[in-house]
């Protein structure tokens, strides 16, 4: 069996989604199919989930929202006609004024109920429409089929063990499943989405609920490639690559998957295969729990902005038993993640998103730091991007980091952070936001000789 999930742009208009269910066809296996919100048909389109959004806008802010959900009502239509599945549109229309109209006591939840019904109605017409032309296909709803999630202490989704076997049924149904992505539902009947782009996952897991053989991901590039195109052109493809070595591009800001979707596959050793839907013969890129075979010593590179330090110097801190203990209790009670912690003798650097490091938490965790660790100095720099270098070949290679460091400095980018990790599949250097994309472009051009 294989779960195909299908992102936005493979389901923009009419003629999309019948590409999409002209793959799902080709293959016998592909029995469960997760479908996005139809995102732009062209480049200065609007997304669903973007009308969606105003919708429950204009709602919250206590006006009428009557036109808003005509333009979402109205996209629906489009496709519908030109599928010649209009019977669907009333329960479409149905659907989306019942999420619109429902009382709410909580804005952001509000917000994600109405947003995932660009999924929902999605499903909605893939299966529709596969019905029509003699192919039985059968909606599914989360809630139903048992997708259960609750927020963490983050405030992020995740996912509650029993919706595994709850979701595992789906293996034995004999119509092929159309199951919206994004979305699940709390144990309570509400609507709890995933981040954004957050499909990925909702394909993950069902390729790990039912044991599938390959988790295949549909979107508009041939490949991964080793650098975002949008920096680089015509960048390096990447045939093969490993979930460690995709966990820490994502992580550095490849767009590629949703940095939490390959882990339900990861578990279960489950291969991922990316595919364009508008050219389903190309190769694609597998993610893989073990090469067999590498293209280049370096897989990618890759840059993501937004980033802070956060230096602290006391003298003789390497004497002190617990420091760095009573450190990291501090950010661990203002609920502050730490996302590296490169240190020296007497001084330690804490790496955090600045995005949770907001003005608040800064006031109160350099006075705690001060006060409760009796510090000499706390120096915050937020400044930063973090610019990864990503191969597993790499662990057996020798120089690597000369030449990237001597390439970067040629290039007058001063490198704040250095650090390497002890599996020696990837390096990390931290430079001045303003130089993330000429570093990546340097790097590039160093280490794969265009």
């Amino acid at each position: 069996m294989k779960v195909a999930k299908f992102g936005g742009t493979s389901l923009a208009n009419a003629f999309q989604i019948k590409k999409v269910c002209d793959i799902v066809l080709d293959d016998p296996d592909r029995k469960i199919v997760v479908v996005s919100a139809p995102g732009k048909r062209t480049k200065d389109d609007i997304k669903v989930t973007d009308l969606l959004i105003a919708v429950a806008k204009a709602r919250l802010a206590g006006n009428d929202y009557k036109d808003e959900l005509e333009a979402v009502v109205a996209r629906y239509k489009e496709i519908a006609d030109e599928l010649d599945v209009e019977d669907i549109l009333p329960e479409i229309r149905e659907t989306l004024e019942t999420v619109a109209s429902a009382d709410y006591n909580d804005d952001i939840k509000y917000l994600d109920s109405v947003k995932a019904m660009g999924e929902d109605c999605s499903a909605r017409v893939v299966a529709k429409y596969l019905t029509s032309i003699g192919h039985p296909a059968k909606y599914c709803n989360p809630k139903k089929c048992g997708l259960f999630l609750e927020h963490d202490e983050m405030g992020k989704a995740r996912i509650l063990g029993e919706s595994y076997e709850n979701l595992e049924e789906l293996k034995y149904e004999k119509q092929i499943c159309i199951f919206p992505g994004f979305y699940g539902y709390s144990k309570d009947g509400q609507i709890i989405t995933f981040s954004r782009g957050g499909s990925d996952i909702t394909g993950s897991i069902l390729a790990g609920a039912v044991d599938a053989e390959v988790y295949e991901n549909w979107t508009d590039v041939d490949n991964v490639y080793a650098v975002n195109p949008n920096i680089v052109k015509n960048p390096f493809p990447i045939t093969e690559i490993t979930y460690d070595e995709m966990r820490e591009l994502a992580y550095a800001g490849f767009q590629v998957l949703h940095e939490e979707a390959l882990y339900p596959v990861y578990v279960r050793g489950i291969p991922v295969h990316i595919k364009n839907t508008n050219n389903p013969k190309a190769g694609g890129t597998k993610i893989v729990s073990r090469r067999s075979h590498f293209d280049s010593l370096v897989t990618g590179i890759a840059g993501e902005k937004g980033f802070l330090t956060i230096t602290i110097t006391k003298y003789l801190m390497n004497h002190e038993i617990g420091f760095l203990m009573n450190l990291l209790k501090i950010f661990t009670e203002e609920g502050v993640s730490i996302e590296h912690m490169p240190s020296g003798i007497d001084s330690v650097t804490i790496i955090a998103r600045k995005k949770y490091f907001t003005p608040e938490k800064e006031e109160i965790i350099v006075n705690r730091v001060k006060n409760e660790l009796k510090v000499d100095e706390v120096k915050i720099e937020k400044d930063l991007a973090i610019v990864m270098i990503v191969g597993q070949a790499m662990e057996k290679s020798v120089g690597i980091m000369a030449r990237a460091a001597s390439a970067l400095s040629s290039a007058g980018i001063n490198l704040k952070i250095v650090n390497q990790g002890a599996s020696e599949i990837s390096m990390m250097f931290g430079v001045s936001e303003a130089y993330c994309d000429y570093s990546v472009r340097v790097l590039y051009k160093e280490l794969f000789r265009y």
